[in-house]
């Protein structure tokens, strides 16, 4: 069953639903993470935005986007938005990272002074990947 119409605008889903609908030990491996990692709770928003409507969650902190998780039957996609801010760290964590992600971040252009990398986390590599990237973005406070 395609997303929308499992959850659509009316019916906001728990986080349970959303993780059950995923159905992807990837998806408590990257929710897990930023929670106890950053201290914070999950947001689940919707979403008209063309490219990616429907529900969604949110992770936050400090009012900075760590990402924005969109589901689908059995995997997810992570936006993580690399900014003018991080280009140059990003530039030199890409030779480490996953052929998929360094491919996507070349054919990704900048918007605005950043790129906004739409990620499907379908492995556990792209996983710690986009776990690097978030880091990237707002660093963990020892």
């Amino acid at each position: 069953m395609n997303w929308m119409d499992a959850y659509p605008k009316s019916q906001e889903p728990t986080l349970e639903q959303i993780e059950a609908f995923i159905a992807s030990p990837l998806w408590n491996g990257l929710c897990s993470w930023a929670e106890g990692a950053y201290s914070i709770a999950p947001k689940v928003e919707y979403s008209t935005c063309s490219g990616a409507p429907g529900w969604n969650v949110k992770y936050k902190k400090g009012g900075r986007a760590l990402c924005t998780l969109y589901p689908a039957a059995g995997q997810f996609t992570a936006l993580v938005t690399i900014g003018a801010k991080e280009a140059s760290e990003a530039e030199l964590l890409l030779p480490m990272c996953s052929d998929y992600i360094r491919e996507l971040f070349a054919r990704t252009q900048p918007f605005n002074g950043a790129r906004w990398l739409m990620i499907r986390v379908a492995d556990e590599r792209v996983l710690e990947d986009v776990k690097q990237l978030i880091h990237l973005r707002v660093p963990i406070k020892e």
